[in-house]
């Protein structure tokens, strides 16, 4: 009897009419992303489907920034497809695309093997918490300081973003302030740091978080958390810098931790701002 590996497989590019499958996928594989979120990853970025006999079985999508840097994600294989190298078709495709750029990713400990025959190395971990938001405390604030909305003449946050994060994130930056709610941290009334809140997934994610340092990241963070009390809420955070210790101190508990790999130079972050959270596991 026929199989449905019995035929080959073949790759193609993602069209938009393809995320119903996609979806479809991630599903299979207990991802809590929508319609929506799969939308706007692909309308910031570019995908490969592998199918047999037209049939999708696998997804791959890439994100270029700036000239220097992209990152990959969303890479998924059905499950009654696995087995036959898809994932490592997939990769070697899209990394194809991306010859001359560092490639960076977030990677679980399954898919380390394949990662690592491929070029790519650790050079982080990210922490996603979730659940329901806590109660949270007052922000302490500085002399100086204070949080406020988003303003038009906030001009300095692309940029800011795009420091902190060693790449060029300002189409992103623009795509994400279309679709969240932003806070802006200012010392001395100039912009230091920023933190959005949008939906995805489950409920509420709260990223990218960009501050100068912990005590800021904690006072916008404190904002978005007191705004959704008692409501799920997601944070994925960097290591190392503070945040997930404090998280779990304030009642937002860990479910899981990526490591964040790259293939080629990890971007340089000089003195400055840091990124605390993401946008998103993919995106970083």
């Amino acid at each position: 009897m026929a199989t449905l590996m019995d035929s080959p497989i073949v790759l193609r590019d993602m069209k938009l009419a393809d995320l119903e499958t996609a979806i479809e996928l991630s599903q299979e594989m207990s991802w809590p992303h929508r319609r929506e979120d799969w939308q706007f990853l692909y309308g910031l970025g570019e995908g490969i489907v592998a199918t047999i006999d037209d049939r999708i079985i696998g997804s791959i999508m890439a994100w270029r920034f700036g000239s220097d840097y992209a990152r990959l994600g969303m890479l998924i294989v059905a499950n009654r497809a696995r087995g036959h190298g898809t994932a490592r078709m997939l990769m070697e495709a899209a990394l194809d695309r991306l010859e001359g750029r560092s490639v960076m990713l977030s990677a679980t400990q399954d898919g380390m093997p394949l990662l690592s025959s491929l070029g790519f190395v650790p050079c982080g971990m990210v922490h996603q918490h979730q659940g329901a938001a806590p109660t949270m405390p007052l922000a302490e604030l500085r002399a100086g300081e204070r949080v406020r909305p988003l303003g038009q003449t906030d001009l300095e946050l692309p940029g800011l973003y795009s420091l902190a994060s060693g790449m060029d994130r300002s189409v992103l930056f623009e795509a994400l302030a279309c679709d969240a709610s932003t806070i802006v941290l200012s010392r001395d009334h100039e912009p230091a740091g920023f933190a959005m809140l949008r939906r995805f997934g489950r409920g509420g994610l709260i990223g990218p978080i960009v501050a100068p340092d912990l005590d800021g990241a904690k006072v916008l963070a404190t904002h978005w958390l007191g705004a959704r009390a008692g409501r799920f809420c997601r944070m994925d955070v960097v290591e190392g810098l503070g945040m997930s210790r404090w998280l779990e101190d304030m009642g937002l508990p860990k479910v899981n931790t990526v490591t964040t790999m790259v293939r080629g130079t990890a971007p340089a972050v000089l003195e400055g701002p840091r990124v605390f959270g993401l946008a998103t596991q993919a995106l970083g």
